[in-house]
């Protein structure tokens, strides 16, 4: 097996749904179908292989769905996440007992599909918004229990991870200042108070130039500025710039492969786009029997 390039924490996250994937699959009898037609000794190697153009990511979550199936199965990457496909690219090979090889198939597939779609996602913004400084991140529309994976996906596209949740980050939303009053700056300042000691970040949402000014006063760390005209944001960047410089720009709402260039273009320093894991679509990847494996082979003696 490969050393995998997964946090930690993605590789826990990982191996609890993987858990709950070949529980769904499996169920308590296995593959009968496989049970039924392929001899248990039968061994074999097959390799996953992209079907469309995209960026692949998942393979080390491949890789352990292989892994929980049958340790007899060997995994072997030919290309590492976030690396362009072509039509063919073949990603990587399995090898070991067919049963287990169409076992884990499925299950290792829709990690494939799913996550290689949101770095295919992913990379299409990053190019699209090229040449400017802005930083491209996600957000927390994720699909649950996937959230730490898809952030994975985002970064082997080449995007950057917004906060994971509501436990690392200070994002002061609508609701938030809504339920001061409508006070921007009260909100920014009982969020510094709170987070004095715990060196998160503060930042503050606002729809209207007035309410960045009052984010601006107190020079929260960042801004976010929700749904705003392009005119909007070049006015924000220029204001951020002459009065507390060292405010972040964060640009929301309303971003898709059309506008993302000309919103880099107003000068604000980061992008958040949601559509990278709440409407990637799957990327088109599927595994191809390559041969059956002699059993002298599969021990290291001489091929057969």
């Amino acid at each position: 097996m490969n050393t995998s390039p997964l946090t930690p924490a993605e590789a826990d996250a990982a191996d609890a749904l993987i858990r709950l994937a070949l529980a769904e699959d499996l169920g308590t009898t296995g593959d009968r179908t496989s049970l039924a037609t392929i001899p248990e000794t039968t061994l074999a190697r097959a390799a996953f292989v992209a079907r469309s153009v995209g960026v692949v990511a998942g393979l080390p979550v491949a890789e352990r769905v292989c892994r929980a199936v049958s340790a007899e199965l060997t995994f072997t990457l030919t290309v590492a996440d976030g690396t362009a496909t072509e039509r063919g690219t073949v990603l990587a090979t399995v090898e070991g007992p067919l049963r287990a090889v169409l076992a884990a198939e499925r299950t290792a597939l829709n990690f494939l599909q799913r996550l290689s779609g949101v770095a295919s996602l992913t990379r299409k913004y990053v190019d699209a918004a090229s040449g400017f400084r802005t930083q491209l991140l996600d957000t927390r529309k994720t699909t649950p229990g996937w959230r730490l994976l898809e952030k994975y996906a985002v970064r082997a596209g080449g995007g950057t991870n917004h906060r994971v949740g509501l436990y690392d980050g200070i994002l002061i939303k609508d609701n938030h200042i809504a339920g001061l009053g409508g006070d921007v700056r009260k909100s920014v300042e009982a969020a510094r108070a709170y987070s004095g000691n715990a060196g998160l970040l503060v930042e503050v949402e606002v729809d209207t130039l007035d309410q960045l000014e009052h984010a601006l006063a107190v020079e929260a760390d960042i801004v976010l500025l929700d749904n705003m005209t392009l005119d909007e944001l070049r006015a924000a960047v220029a204001r951020r710039d002459a009065v507390a410089p060292a405010t972040l720009l964060e640009a929301s709402g309303g971003v898709n492969l059309t506008t993302i260039r000309d919103i880099a273009a107003t000068g604000v320093d980061r992008i958040s786009v949601g559509a990278l894991t709440h409407s990637a679509p799957a990327l088109d990847i599927g595994l191809d029997y390559l041969e059956q494996v002699p059993l002298a082979e599969r021990h290291g003696l001489a091929r057969v």
